[in-house]
């Protein structure tokens, strides 16, 4: 009997959204969470408040426990990682920059093949922004990509969005409806 390629199983996607923002629900969380609402029936999600999770400047101790352990096993545990961070300085939010930090560290740490296991993941961006434009946004997208294209992961694209105040998102339907086809297969 020859395989086909339907009839050899497809691991389901798995999706991390790494919360990045000083305030929980602001825009760039729910940006996030109206995109997951387009995500397919069979993927699943874990939502992670890097805010509740929060890492030491300073690793502390060889070997990663407590909110490290969580964020590492969530990382490496999904076949996509979802960066959900405001638009801070033209770069991501310094809880988010530390997480990826801790990237660096991981791929250093003995029996945990950090590299190895991120290639062929997919890395998203999620971003809302309060003034300028899409173009405020690059050097955001462009260390993400950069990091996607080092790990040997792909990158997968920013859903960007204008919104100042709260409601803001709920005002803009094209906006919204971006939001819903974001994580489409054919993306």
């Amino acid at each position: 009997m020859t395989a086909t390629l339907a009839s050899v199983p497809v691991r389901s996607r798995s999706f991390a959204f790494i919360l990045g923002s000083p305030r929980s629900g602001g825009n760039t969380e729910t940006l996030a969470r109206y995109a997951a609402e387009g995500l397919p029936p069979d993927t699943t999600s874990g939502w992670l408040n890097l805010c509740d999770l929060p890492l030491p400047a300073q690793p502390a101790g060889p070997v990663p426990s407590g909110p490290e352990k969580v964020l590492l096993d969530a990382t490496l545990e999904s076949t996509d990682i979802v960066v959900a961070s405001p638009l801070h300085w033209y770069s991501v939010s310094a809880a988010t920059k530390l997480y990826l930090d801790y990237w660096a560290r991981w791929i250093a740490l003995p029996d945990v093949s950090f590299r190895e296991r991120m290639r062929g993941k997919n890395l998203w961006a999620v971003t809302a922004y309060a003034r300028g434009d899409d173009r405020d946004t690059e050097p955001l997208t462009g260390m993400l990509r950069r990091t996607a294209d080092y790990l040997g992961m792909e990158w997968r694209g920013a859903l960007l969005a204008r919104a100042h105040r709260a409601g803001d998102l709920e005002s803009d339907p094209a906006t919204l409806t971006r939001a819903s086809a974001f994580f489409d297969p054919s993306h």
